[in-house]
């Protein structure tokens, strides 16, 4: 057995894979987000360490006996998290987490400080990555920042509790701004630019390498056996692509978690941070890809739960899929920027907006919109991509977003590719750090990431295109127009 850890925002997830790349069971518990003050996104690391134990908990009572034969851990995580420790090992603040904004002006300063950012990291400076979040530290909360002796990602700070080794890898430290992406090192000119040393970082070893062993005290404890090997691990997304079986160029997916993410392998460094699209390292080695980021998508479906009464998602689903097609193009339009936004506006400013609501416009239709507006979002991240000379004709979908067929159908539409729903495609991260943890143990990567079997095709619909695409350039005009009005959140 392979055991695949996933650190998300909303949950921790556990996946059991045996030898034959079959799915055996899986396993979660929920995380909360703290927003203590506008455009501040935190979580206790404490927090993701007992969902993590809860996981287990629940893993061994409903598949007994299985964890004895787990040979090795791979992780996913969120990336870009801040967990900074001291030099005894204390975490020393909440996580500032990958959809904080708080960082937006140190962003400017340290475009402004370092020549060379674009070329080394191959990204733009936006508030959700780490090092404008420690440029914050460092002016907001300086006698905190005097003590960092080590900076880990969330998932690497988990791995410290398993192995006791603060080890990262190149998928998720491409997303700190201080990896030179296509050396797959840190980089010792932008460390130097946020005031931090090589010394602080944790070792990188390659994503399908052996990190270390599960600390015997934890294998006995949670019913596993000696010599646990546990995988450098990915960046949730590279971590996806993996268990999707997307290694080749051009491989592509899209995910619809917490965040909505177009994914797109590439053989080289391909880096556009003009279009705000992010080049990162992939989670094999010789492999990058290109990305564009949405910061809310099914994170939008589940706001709109809460805020409209709706008994859960699914049942606002069905009362979406029940409306009369006519009736669609004539719901509000949409904005998904609850959190701001990066590809294409790098906004952190930027508001959710429902435009053009009427009497009629009840809990369905804006339900609609809000699956249509998470779709238009992700078409102004294909644009970003098509820009940046990236092609597609098929996209796999993956992540909570997956399960709905209407959302799928939807986003074929807008896009105007083909989407394709795999088995288990809603295991996400989980499945791809459970085979990262299997090549770490010795797996054939050809082998271990084959693609899953399509369990659903959705090809756009002709007769759709021409009103959904109507209603996109709506949506984007209303979008400019709103730049001209001063933001009503207050900046801290």
């Amino acid at each position: 057995m392979f055991l695949g850890i996933d650190l998300g925002t909303s949950e921790v997830k556990l996946l059991l894979l045996d030898e034959a790349g079959g799915l055996v069971g899986q396993a979660g518990a929920p995380l909360s987000v703290s927003r203590p003050q506008p455009l501040w996104s935190e979580q206790d690391p404490q927090a993701w360490w007992r969902a993590t134990e809860q996981a287990v908990a629940k893993l061994r009572q409903d598949f007994p006996g299985l964890l004895a034969q787990v040979r090795a851990i791979g992780l996913s995580g969120q990336m870009h998290g801040a967990v900074l420790m001291d030099a005894r090992g204390r975490v020393l603040r909440p996580a500032i987490l990958w959809n904080d904004g708080r960082s937006h002006l140190e962003c400017e300063e340290l475009t402004a400080s370092t020549p060379r950012l674009h070329e080394i990291a191959g990204n733009l400076a936006m508030p959700g990555f780490t090092a404008p979040k420690l440029l914050w530290v460092k002016k907001h909360e300086p006698a905190l920042f005097a003590q960092v002796d080590c900076v880990l990602l969330p998932k690497d700070w988990l791995r410290w509790q398993l192995t006791g080794e603060k080890v990262s890898e190149p998928s998720d430290a491409a997303g700190t701004l201080w990896l030179d992406v296509a050396a797959r090192d840190w980089s010792d000119e932008l460390l130097g630019a946020c005031g931090l040393s090589r010394a602080q970082m944790p070792r990188l070893v390659e994503s399908n390498q052996a990190s270390g062993v599960l600390k015997p005290a934890l294998a006995m404890a949670w019913g596993l056996g000696p010599d646990v090997v546990v995988a450098g691990g990915a960046g949730d997304n590279a971590a996806s692509a993996i268990g999707i079986g997307a290694t080749a160029p051009g491989d592509g997916f899209i995910s619809l978690g917490t965040s909505g993410v177009l994914f797109v392998v590439n053989d080289r460094y391909r880096p556009n941070p003009q279009s705000a699209v992010h080049a990162f390292c992939h989670a094999l080695p010789a492999r990058w890809h290109q990305m564009s980021v949405m910061l809310s998508a099914a994170s939008c479906l589940k706001w709109f739960v809460n805020f409209s009464g709706a008994s859960d998602e699914a049942a606002l689903l069905d009362e979406v899929a029940a409306l009369p097609q006519a009736s669609l193009m004539q719901a509000p339009i949409f904005l998904p920027y609850l959190a701001g936004e990066r590809t294409p506006h790098n906004n952190p400013f930027a508001t959710g907006v429902f435009h053009g609501l009427g009497h009629e416009s009840n809990r369905a239709l804006c339900g609609y919109s809000v699956l249509e507006g998470v779709a238009f979002a992700l078409a102004d991240g294909l644009a970003a991509l098509q820009a940046a000379g990236t092609e597609v004709q098929c996209l796999s979908l993956v992540g909570g977003g997956a399960r709905s067929a209407l959302w799928a159908q939807l986003i074929a539409d807008v896009l105007q590719v083909e989407i394709v729903v795999h088995a288990g495609s809603d295991a996400g991260g989980a499945l791809g750090a459970a085979r990262l943890g299997w090549m770490a143990a010795g797996g054939d990567a050809a082998a271990v990431c084959r693609k899953p079997e399509v369990a659903a095709r959705y090809q756009p619909n002709p007769s759709n295109e021409n009103p959904l695409q109507e209603r996109l350039q709506r949506f984007r005009e209303i979008y400019r127009r709103l730049q001209t009005l001063t933001p009503l959140r207050s900046v801290a």
